[in-house]
């Protein structure tokens, strides 16, 4: 338990001196760090920064946040689940992650072990002559060198800090690996995104190529003109640069999702769903803001860091107060090494030494004001990791409404200039019309139909964004 002191009221405890051996002083030593205070801050979270439930969401739904939908279950094409799964084998970003948790708790180990004193063996041997005479003496002894006695939580309050430190690391990792799963995902319907509008494109060449030789049959026989039969060359041409553009952005994803999943892609996957299916990815309810600080990881990350830089407050008041070290050790002393162990050989030593800062030109107090003012700079960046996160859910929210209706809206456009183009079509064939009239009506038919898979692809990159800015991924 953590307890606040006071310059005016602490108490230094009374040094009991050891009176035979040096395990007495260890006995003391453990019963002065399991009985010692700190002098950290209580910790308290900082009030919510935004408002009680998003725009367009009933503040009183108690729904599950989307967190609560692992991300296997989320996503429901069976090859992407694949490529995923390979991702966090294998991303390099993700083992770097890894990695530096480890170093972090590597680090908090070595901080931790300053709480128990070390204790170090040694022997040693010496032979020396002087005035005519010839002396010997073996030793050997343990000892424990300058350990600081933890009255007032220095030493405890920057094991604190370093722990913190770590559980921050912790959630960078898990915040990383939730963008890794993002990424593969968006990659994978960008690839497939790619695919259909290159299969459009190729549709859309052959349909094309079709009515070029058409026209060129009645250029020939000089039923049509020279503008239309060059005006059907563009359309073949034009057509022929998208699917040239469509390629390459299939090469370019493929090579992306390659980068993502840190290995060559699976030969063996298993067959891709249309990128029009209504279930390619699961509901996601958002729940509420609350939701986020208890689960958003680099809200989480921000918080641990903001304890942290709390802890180190506890360590900067400590350093007001005298500061307790011990040396002790234990050994055998003889001039022979028979007799090393043997009765009367026996040697101890305590060492207690007190330092009390009374003049430091004011480090300890810019020290503590600097502590200070690091937490109000960590309480700032935490509320602003909420804002953050409150806007990019607020955001894919509002998205999710919009783009359901214009995918509607889209549908019923390709519709509308499709029945345009097969009029355009039919009045050119009786010569009704011109074959410009034609080109208008194929040319908006294609935007529309490219245009629509573009917004439909927009619908699954923001549910996955909505997903990821809820923190879901790790049940």
């Amino acid at each position: 338990m953590n307890c606040v002191h006071s310059r005016g009221m602490t108490t230094i405890p009374e040094i009991i001196y050891p009176t035979t051996t040096v395990r007495r002083s260890v006995y003391f030593i453990a019963a002065i760090v399991l009985s010692g205070c700190t002098m950290i801050p209580p910790y308290e979270r900082p009030a919510l920064p935004v408002a009680g439930h998003y725009p367009g969401i009933d503040g009183s739904s108690d729904t599950p946040s989307g967190t609560d939908i692992a991300w296997w279950n989320f996503f429901t094409d069976r090859s992407l689940r694949q490529l995923i799964t390979l991702a966090l084998a294998n991303n390099r970003d993700l083992r770097v992650a890894a990695l530096n948790v480890e170093q972090s708790q590597a680090q908090y180990r070595i901080s931790r072990s300053a709480v128990v004193p070390e204790v170090d063996g040694g022997g040693s041997y010496n032979r020396a002559h002087a005035s005519g005479m010839t002396s010997a003496s073996w030793n050997a002894n343990v000892q424990t060198t300058a350990y600081e006695v933890d009255f007032f939580g220095r030493v405890r309050s920057l094991n604190r800090q370093a722990l913190e430190n770590y559980f921050a690391t912790s959630e960078a990792q898990r915040s990383a690996r939730i963008s890794l799963v993002a990424q593969v995902a968006d990659e994978y319907f960008s690839l497939k995104l790619a695919e259909a509008q290159l299969l459009l494109a190729r549709q859309t060449l052959e349909a094309v190529k079709e009515s070029k030789i058409l026209i060129q049959a009645t250029f020939d026989a000089g039923e049509s003109n020279e503008l239309d039969l060059r005006t059907a060359e563009g359309q073949v041409q034009s057509a022929e640069i998208n699917v040239l553009t469509y390629e390459r952005s299939i090469d370019q994803s493929h090579n992306a999702l390659v980068a993502l999943v840190g290995s060559p892609l699976p030969d063996n996957q298993p067959a891709a769903r249309p990128l029009d299916e209504c279930d390619l990815l699961a509901e996601i309810p958002p729940g509420l803001p609350s939701g986020l600080v208890q689960r958003r990881p680099d809200i989480l990350e921000a918080e641990h860091t903001l304890k942290a830089a709390n802890a180190n407050i506890g360590a900067a008041r400590a350093a007001f107060f005298p500061s307790i070290t011990l040396t002790a050790s234990s050994g055998s002393t003889s001039t022979e090494l028979s007799k090393l162990f043997g009765s009367g050989t026996g040697s101890w030593s305590f060492s207690p030494q007190v330092s009390v800062p009374i003049f430091t030109s004011g480090r300890n107090s810019a020290n503590l004001d600097a502590a200070k003012i690091s937490t109000r700079i960590e309480v700032a960046k935490y509320e602003k990791s909420i804002q953050t996160a409150f806007r990019e859910v607020a955001d894919a929210l509002v998205a999710a409404r919009s783009l359901t209706k214009e995918i509607e809206a889209r549908t019923m456009l390709i519709r509308t200039q499709q029945h345009r183009y097969n009029l355009a079509y039919v009045r050119y064939r009786k010569g009704e019309d011109s074959y410009l009239n034609v080109l208008s009506a194929q040319q908006d038919l294609y935007s529309a139909q490219q245009s629509c898979l573009a917004v439909t692809f927009s619908k699954l990159s923001n549910q996955i964004s909505l997903y990821k800015a809820l923190g879901g991924g790790w049940k």
